[in-house]
């Protein structure tokens, strides 16, 4: 600002107006106030002035009377000098005190401002300083009692409350039932499934809920709280309901390893082996068959109501074509086939139907000497069948050896007889020659 000093312009920064940070400069403007100079440079004319130096003095004074009569659990006025999302900055007269954002209120709140304001006049307790009293530590919520003092006598475990979420973890939900009073939902209390969720897949921050009282324990001020006892227990009339063996559409929900849970309503899901989806597919993780969120058809294979287990299957709402094929890739039949796969222990091959059939590394060489190699396209002929298993185990090499074997014995034959037909000659050549003899 220029300040007007015997007809000479002096320059007054912002910064030394006052003690404390100006917001609005322009009250400021035609107003007389005493001023000290702080720098004169008289080869460019130039002066500084400032009044924040005269009042300094007198604020390092109060300043120190201030800081000697603190006491913890004092209360004091101030001004609201400054806010942030940490906390507010409250004046004491020239000595500054901070009110963090938890002591502000006895409830949650996102930002200080939700509570004070600039140049606000309010009341703060004392409730910590460190040894020199530079750093006070200020509460506004302690001046009034603990909203759980004021808590209704009458609420006990059991009774259905209502409140809004005002925080939402993993692991659950807190609710304020009353102005400072929260109560825990954990997940595992949001819904009868025991295959758990995310909390957010229940609730949202803002929503309003009703909930039962489980538990509570007004001296710890813990509350902890039940959505789904508002509810009555799925499983209570689940073999009603799901009795073994009949089928159901459910929904995909999660998977891991070893198979799929299927959620066939709100707080019943059961497991699908991977074992059990396919009756022909080799499945290495369940996330090559389905995704979550698509439906599924299952069927109730066990029910253990006790352990609240569902165990379903999905290959059993069709037909096996396993027993069609146990007719079809009998033992010694011969199939055409293409090499899908190639290791060291062997080849897999698939069959007509999709069929995939094992062949062990030595039965892969074919008539010429070469190896059968991957895309390969040619005749396997059936060594071993397990329905109970799904397995097929094939040979190429067992078609031409067995015509080899066949080839073998055709011309052992064949040399058998020309033998027979030798013995046979010489016996008639021997009996002319006796009768002749006998003749003489």
């Amino acid at each position: 600002m220029i300040v007007d000093v015997f007809g000479i312009e002096a320059f007054l920064p912002g910064s030394q107006i006052d003690v404390k940070p100006i917001r609005d400069y322009d009250q400021y403007v035609e107003k007389t106030m005493e001023f000290k100079v702080v720098k004169i440079n008289q080869e460019f004319k130039n002066v500084v002035v400032s009044h924040k130096a005269l009042i300094e003095a007198d604020i390092e004074i109060q300043k120190k009377e201030i800081i000697g009569k603190l006491e913890k659990g004092q209360v004091l006025e101030g001004v609201v000098k400054n806010i942030t999302s940490y906390g507010v900055f409250v004046d004491l007269g020239g000595v500054d005190g901070l009110v963090h954002i938890t002591d502000l209120s006895w409830s949650r709140i996102n930002h200080p401002s939700e509570v004070v304001e600039l140049d606000q006049t309010l009341n703060v307790v004392i409730l910590d300083f460190d040894d020199e009293k530079t750093r006070i530590q200020l509460g506004l919520k302690q001046l009034n009692a603990h909203p759980w003092e004021a808590l209704d006598d009458t609420i006990k475990v059991g009774d259905t409350v209502k409140g809004k979420v005002v925080v939402l973890a993993d692991y659950g939900a807190f609710i304020e039932v009353a102005q400072g009073v929260e109560g825990l939902i954990h997940v595992s209390e949001m819904s009868w499934s025991t295959h758990l969720r995310s909390a957010q897949d229940f609730v949202s921050v803002g929503d309003e809920v009703e909930a039962q009282v489980l538990t509570l324990d007004r001296e710890e001020r813990k509350m902890s709280l039940g959505i789904k006892q508002l509810h009555p227990d799925p499983w209570n009339n689940i073999a009603e309901k799901y009795p073994v063996g009949s089928k159901h559409e459910g929904t995909v929900r999660n998977y891991t390893n070893f198979g799929v849970f299927v959620e066939l309503e709100e707080g019943i899901d059961g497991l699908v082996y991977i074992s059990d989806l396919s009756w022909t597919k080799k499945i290495k993780h369940p996330s090559d068959f389905v995704s979550v969120g698509d439906k599924l058809e299952v069927e109730v294979l066990e029910l253990d109501v006790e352990g609240r287990k569902l165990n379903l299957g999905h290959k059993q709402t069709t037909e096996n074509p396993w027993d069609a094929h146990e007719a079809t890739f009998a033992i010694d039949s011969i199939h055409e086939g293409t090499v899908k796969d190639k290791s060291d222990k062997g080849l897999i091959v698939t069959l007509q139907d999709g069929v995939e059939a094992f062949v062990p590394s030595r039965f892969i060489t074919k008539e010429d000497g070469t190896k059968l190699a991957k895309g390969d396209t040619d005749k396997f002929k059936v060594i071993e069948f397990n329905k109970e298993f799904r397995r097929v185990v094939a040979s190429h090499t067992s078609i031409f050896k067995a015509q080899e074997e066949k080839n073998i014995k055709v011309a052992q034959k064949k040399a058998e007889s020309a033998d027979k037909t030798t013995l046979g000659d010489l016996g008639g050549d021997l009996a002319a020659l006796k009768k002749k003899m006998e003749g003489k």
